[in-house]
C-alpha cells in the first residue's frame, strides 16, 4: 500500500491510510501533511511507548513528559492522559504555552476509550486569524498576551474536587508567566495565527476586563464550526497536531468511564510575531529540563 492523504475537515484535519507506523514511512511526506492539515489522524496502529516515541521523533527532538506533572514509569518523554477528576482538559488550549517555547508537535496515543463520548476537538487557529475583520486584524497583531500555568482550571465551583485540587497542585509546582504575541508566524508554512487558548491569563497593558472581552471576540473565531475538527476515537489510534497552529479541546462527556491515552511532545521554538520580536519570560526559567529552547 501507499501512503495516502485523504483530508477529513474543509478547513483541518487528514487521515493518512497505506502506512504501518511500526515500520519503514516516508516521514518527509508525512511533515508535509502535517505543516498543511495541522491535523493527521492514523488508524489502527496499536503502537507501544517505544514505537510512538520513534514515530514522534520524526516531527523533531522530543521534550520531556511535561513541565511539572510526573511521566508515564521508565519513559521520561511519554505523559499519561487519563480521564481522573482535575485532569480532563475540557477547555480549548494549545499545550503547554506558558513556558517560553512551547511545543512545535503533540501526538497523542489511545490505550482505553469509552464506548461513547471522550472525543478530541481541533481549531486551525490560522483559518481563524484570516478570518478576522481587517480593523481586528490590525488589532491582534500589535498585542501581547500574557500565558501561565497558574490558572483557574476549575472556573465553577461546582467542577472542584479534592482531586482536582491536588492535581492543580502539582501542576503550578514551579511557576512559569511568559509574554508571547497574540498573532504569532508558523515557521514552516509562513502563515500568521491567533496565539492564545486557556493558558492567557491577559493581555499586556489591559485590564482585566478590557483583555476578557478582547480574547472573548478572538477565540470566537477560533472555534467557529468551520475551523474546527472533531475525532472520534478508537483504541489504536495515533493523531497528531501542529501545537503552533491549532487549539483543542477534550470532551468531558463520558461520567465516570475510562479513558486513557499517551502523549509525547516534540520541542519548538521560540514564538515570533508579525515583526519579528520573540516571547520573553516573565517569571520562571527557560524550562530547559522540559525542552531545549531553540534560538
Amino acid at each position: 500500500m501507499s501512503l495516502t492523504v485523504n483530508r477529513i475537515g474543509g478547513r483541518i484535519g487528514a487521515e493518512i491510510t497505506g502506512v504501518d507506523l511500526t515500520g519503514e514511512f516516508d516521514a518527509q511526506a508525512i511533515h508535509d501533511a502535517f505543516v498543511e492539515h495541522k491535523v493527521l489522524v492514523f488508524r489502527s496502529q496499536h503502537l507501544d511507548d517505544e514505537q510512538h516515541q520513534r514515530f514522534a521523533s520524526i516531527f523533531g527532538e522530543l521534550t520531556l513528559a511535561h513541565p511539572t506533572v510526573p511521566s508515564v514509569d521508565g519513559q521520561a518523554n511519554v505523559l499519561e492522559v487519563a480521564g481522573g477528576e482535575g485532569a480532563r482538559a475540557n477547555a480549548w488550549h494549545t499545550d503547554v504555552t506558558f513556558v517560553i517555547a512551547p511545543p512545535k508537535a503533540t501526538t497523542l496515543r489511545s490505550l482505553v476509550i469509552p464506548p461513547y463520548g471522550g472525543d478530541t476537538l481541533f481549531s486551525n487557529t490560522a483559518a481563524a486569524y484570516a478570518d478576522l475583520p481587517e480593523h481586528l486584524r490590525f488589532l491582534a497583531d500589535r498585542l501581547w498576551a500574557e500565558h501561565s500555568n497558574a490558572y483557574d482550571y476549575a472556573e465553577h465551583p461546582q467542577f472542584r474536587s479534592s482531586e482536582a485540587e491536588e492535581y492543580q497542585k502539582v501542576f503550578e509546582s514551579t511557576r512559569y508567566r511568559t509574554a508571547h504575541p497574540v498573532v504569532r508566524v508558523n515557521p514552516d508554512s509562513g502563515r500568521p495565527n491567533l496565539f492564545i487558548g486557556n493558558f492567557v491569563t491577559g493581555i499586556l497593558g489591559l485590564s482585566r476586563t478590557e483583555s476578557r472581552d478582547i480574547l472573548r471576540l478572538l477565540q470566537h473565531y477560533v472555534t467557529r464550526p468551520e475551523n474546527t475538527l472533531r475525532h472520534r476515537w478508537q483504541v489504536g489510534d495515533i493523531v497528531v497536531w501542529d501545537n503552533r497552529s491549532t487549539q483543542h479541546y477534550a470532551a468531558d462527556d463520558y461520567g465516570d468511564l475510562a479513558r486513557k491515552l499517551h502523549r509525547v511532545t516534540v520541542a519548538g521554538d521560540v514564538p515570533v510575531s508579525l515583526d519579528g520580536t520573540k516571547s520573553w519570560i516573565l517569571e520562571g526559567d527557560e524550562a530547559t529540563h522540559y525542552t531545549p529552547r531553540v534560538q
